[in-house]
């Protein structure tokens, strides 16, 4: 590897080691602002006792689970078992990779100034990569299901198997439309198709709505929670676990939940650009990690308000919904698209 190669690839993996900290200390706080969101919609004053405004209430739950007895059912499956929350949590995470989440960043090694890109791994097959890691983290609430030796988790990992299938036939095919007209499966170029000329939700704004939608049932959250679903499964597919393997689902669906949203952002609303502002230097470049953090924080806000907000579907409408209504109208979008870069409109 040639001096200048090196030298960039150190400044990216420190970029990479300061987003996976960030990372790390969002997912609890994400909990606070749930039990905030939820306290507010219900006009409660939520978690206030712990640090100021409640805020080290995350910090003590996560003592808490560290502390809890780890138990295991005596007829589940150990290894697999055990497995299962790892296979949820890390794809999660590291879909992140392929997220641009700014603009280039000057960096200035050995006396050289180089323009590193602020995305973690900026490959040709993006949107391939990041569709087959949310088709792994699947796994792990199936072998959660099924290794527990329980009817009720095995129902519950029955339960978001074919949810996300049924949505993620209609995320894909709305998805397909933006590279279309991007002309690359590349994030980074699709923010960049945005800035030249408009938000794809605006020719898109069909494609967006399933897109958003089918994220919800994606992350298995309200009014999609059906592999959840207390009132019926008890706790569904995590029903057997307990301690720090039982934190793990929740990081790995708040995860999910932060994922989703910068994944929308960046498809559908311009990712960390703003139109007619050209963000370059260290300003700009801080400023555009800002403009993506507050639309994926808005997204988010979205997702918390509609799980306080929504009652959950019967199973029998969700999969009449993903099948019946968001698979044609998904088709039929496709075809609006490519009938717009076949005339040269997008």
């Amino acid at each position: 590897m040639s001096p200048e190669l090196f030298n960039v690839a150190a400044a990216g993996a420190k970029i990479a080691f300061v987003w996976g900290v960030v990372l790390a200390a969002l997912l609890p706080m994400l909990i606070w602002a749930e039990r905030r969101v939820a306290a507010f919609i219900q006009d409660r004053p939520g978690p206030n006792r712990v640090g100021p405004l409640g805020l080290f209430q995350s910090l003590a739950d996560a003592i808490k689970f560290f502390m809890k007895e780890d138990v295991t059912p005596t007829y589940a499956d150990r290894f697999l078992f055990n497995l299962a929350p790892w296979i949820t949590l890390v794809p999660a995470i590291t879909t992140f990779a392929i997220i641009p989440f700014g603009s280039s960043l000057p960096v200035t090694l050995g006396g050289q100034t180089y323009d590193v890109p602020l995305i973690i791994a900026d490959v040709n097959v993006g949107v391939l990569y990041m569709f087959a890691l949310t088709s792994i983290g699947i796994y792990g609430i199936v072998l959660a299901g099924y290794t527990s030796n329980d009817k009720f988790s095995l129902l519950g990992g029955i339960r978001s198997s074919a949810q996300i299938i049924s949505y993620e036939l209609a995320m894909g095919i709305s998805a397909i439309g933006v590279f279309m007209t991007a002309g690359s499966l590349r994030l980074p170029e699709v923010v960049a198709y945005q800035q030249q000329h408009i938000w794809n939700v605006v020719p898109q704004i069909l494609g967006a709505v399933i897109f958003i939608i089918s994220a919800f049932a994606e992350t298995n959250r309200l009014p999609f929670d059906l592999p959840e679903a207390e009132a019926e499964l008890v706790a569904g597919y995590h029903t057997e676990y307990s301690a720090f393997k039982f934190a793990m689902f929740f990081m790995g669906e708040y995860a999910n939940m932060v994922a989703a949203s910068a994944l929308i952002v960046t498809l559908y609303f311009g990712g960390w650009s703003l139109p007619g502002i050209a963000f370059t230097g260290v300003a700009g470049a801080l400023l555009s990690i800002a403009v993506f953090a507050a639309k994926t924080g808005l997204f988010i806000f979205i997702f918390l308000w509609v799980r306080w907000t929504l009652p959950r579907f019967r199973y029998d409408q969700l999969m009449d919904l993903g099948w019946k209504v968001f698979l044609p109208l998904s088709v039929l979008n496709l075809l609006y698209v490519a009938i717009l870069v076949a005339a040269g409109k997008a």
